[in-house]
């Protein structure tokens, strides 16, 4: 039985809302249903890669049975060519949290992706730039001459700080940098405006070693190969999705996709993968810094979960 439930919101106070983050492969999963359990809580995915429908082994989304014992929301919301923005996810996430506490429930965000989790707890505004089709459209065409990786190069010039935290094969997010920059005159990560906080917070961020970090995601990546990625990208192919789709930029998807097309060999594409996370997992740092006064750290390879409890009790 849960340990723990959480009574309906007062007339101006704020909702109270776990967050649970870390790099990939650190442990998350686990911790996160284990912790839910035992607080009679449900999570809610701050992970963009696990809005897809399909895309299952590639994105280590939580299995059917550990969504059934725990509820899990966000996950499976969307098809592969869909795009779901941040300004979308806030308000998903909104929905869902405040589903949760009515039902007397802990909502906990957890994820990787760090951009939705501040975009959560900051109460961001978009840029305040309308989509302009025509400069998109040549966005996409400069895309197209120079790679993703030239026109992440070029948005990098214009703007470090919004490079340092967008992958170069997100080309859609870095097409909208751009089309932001280009259409204000400044730069896109200057343009976050933060809003007024809804939540009451406690974040608890899971580390380990960067060495055992590594080790773990590349046994992760064999465990995906020998649980059927191949398969899944060739469905995903077979089914009309493209890889040049919002999803299947997906480090993993993406790697695995060019090797099934022709363009490189399984080691090549495996080795890619493993290289391409590594950098991924470098970037999630630069989000969730282990100096960050907010965020309560514990080593994932010898955390308590009567501690994380203990914890999480007494901000309750």
């Amino acid at each position: 039985m849960p340990e723990t439930q959480t009574a309906p919101c007062q007339p101006g106070e704020k909702q109270k809302l776990l967050i649970l983050v870390g790099p990939t492969a650190v442990g998350k999963t686990d911790l996160s249903i284990r912790l839910a359990q035992r607080l009679g809580a449900e999570i809610i995915s701050a992970d963009s890669r696990l809005f897809y429908r399909g895309m299952n082994i590639g994105t280590a989304k939580p299995s059917l049975a550990e969504r059934a014992g725990v509820p899990h929301h966000l996950i499976d919301i969307a098809n592969p060519d869909q795009v779901l923005s941040l300004a979308e996810f806030q308000q998903l996430a909104a929905q869902a949290a405040a589903d949760i506490q009515s039902r007397g429930r802990l909502p906990i965000l957890v994820g990787g992706t760090g951009q939705y989790i501040r975009a959560v707890v900051d109460g961001w505004s978009g840029p305040a730039a309308p989509p302009n089709p025509a400069l998109r459209q040549a966005l996409e065409a400069w895309a197209e001459e120079v790679s993703p990786l030239g026109l992440y190069q070029r948005l990098a010039l214009l703007d470090p700080q919004a490079a340092e935290v967008i992958e170069y094969q997100n080309v859609r997010r870095t097409i909208r940098a751009l089309e932001v920059i280009f259409t204000t005159g400044q730069r896109f990560s200057a343009q976050r405006q933060t809003g007024e906080q809804r939540y009451q917070t406690l974040t608890i961020g899971l580390t380990r070693p960067r060495p055992e970090l590594f080790a773990r995601v590349d046994a992760r990546i064999e465990a995906m190969l020998a649980a059927g990625l191949v398969a899944e990208v060739h469905d995903l192919l077979a089914a009309g999705y493209d890889l040049e789709a919002s999803a299947l930029s997906a480090i993993g998807y993406r790697e695995i996709g060019a090797y099934l097309l022709g363009r490189s060999s399984l080691d090549d594409a495996v080795a890619q993968f493993k290289h391409k996370t590594h950098v991924f997992v470098r970037r999630q740092a630069n989000w969730f810094k282990p100096t960050d006064p907010q965020i309560h750290w514990f080593d994932a390879s010898t955390v308590s979960l009567d501690a994380v409890v203990q914890l999480v009790r007494g901000w309750l």
